[in-house]
């Protein structure tokens, strides 16, 4: 376990209670502009950068080259920051089951955590805030070991990036945090693209939980180092190494 320096958290579904609001958010959106969308298309894009995901639905319904697509694309990603938004600065905001014993646990070992996200910096750093995660972080998102987490990565600050499964995430938050071994790092997700992201990254182990937004009959399908019920079994998983 020694060789283990760094756990690449997602967030909604994995450190972060999602009962399908965000699932909910899209589905609003969809109806209110005009966008044909099912649960099924939206759930197997989870994890994928939020803007991205409107930009591939209206391109099925539309086409990339219609005069409207640019215009919609604006127009229902913004309905949807400001649901989004507004869920998540007047709705309870809490920790997944395990995972501040889970967090609390690595720090005592000296590994850092990172989290990382398919939302935008905006609304990552509403949810930070709700859960006193930002406490310490300086204006690069980086902490120090005494800070609730170590460092936070979003889309907004990889260049040209649609997010994962990219593994541009989980090397940025290595590269600031100065560790240069993938095979040091753990990434765990709850969604096909969390896992696509830390086998990209080359990561020692990428990880799937299975009580967030995908089952483990979901997760199987993709290629995985493991899947656990929750992050309640991360820490025996990374002892045993």
């Amino acid at each position: 376990m020694g060789t283990i320096q760094l756990v690449v958290f997602d967030m909604a579904g994995t450190t972060v209670k999602d009962s399908g609001e965000v699932q909910a958010c899209f589905m609003a959106t969809a109806a209110a502009t005009g966008l044909v969308a099912n649960t099924e298309q939206v759930n197997s894009m989870m994890g994928w950068s939020k803007r991205r995901v409107f930009e591939t639905l209206w391109q099925a319904q539309l086409g990339a080259n219609h005069p409207e697509y640019e215009t919609k694309v604006a127009t229902s990603f913004q309905q949807f920051c400001d649901r989004l938004e507004t869920h998540y600065r007047t709705q309870p905001v809490e920790p997944t089951e395990a995972c501040l014993e889970t967090f609390a646990w690595l720090k005592a070992q000296g590994i850092a955590i990172a989290l990382n996200t398919g939302f935008y910096r905006k609304v990552t750093d509403i949810i930070l805030h709700r859960l006193g995660w930002d406490e310490g972080l300086n204006a690069d998102y980086v902490g120090t070991p005494d800070t609730p987490i170590q460092v936070s990565v979003t889309p907004s600050e990889i260049y040209n990036s649609d997010g994962r499964p990219a593994p541009y995430m989980i090397q940025k938050a290595m590269y600031k945090l100065g560790i240069k071994d993938p095979q040091a790092v753990v990434a765990i997700g709850d969604t096909p693209s969390d896992l696509a992201a830390g086998i990209n990254a080359h990561c020692r182990y990428a990880l799937g939980v299975t009580n967030g937004s995908h089952s483990r009959a979901e997760l199987e399908m993709h290629p995985n180092h493991g899947l656990l019920d929750s992050l309640a079994e991360l820490n025996g998983r990374l002892a045993n190494l």
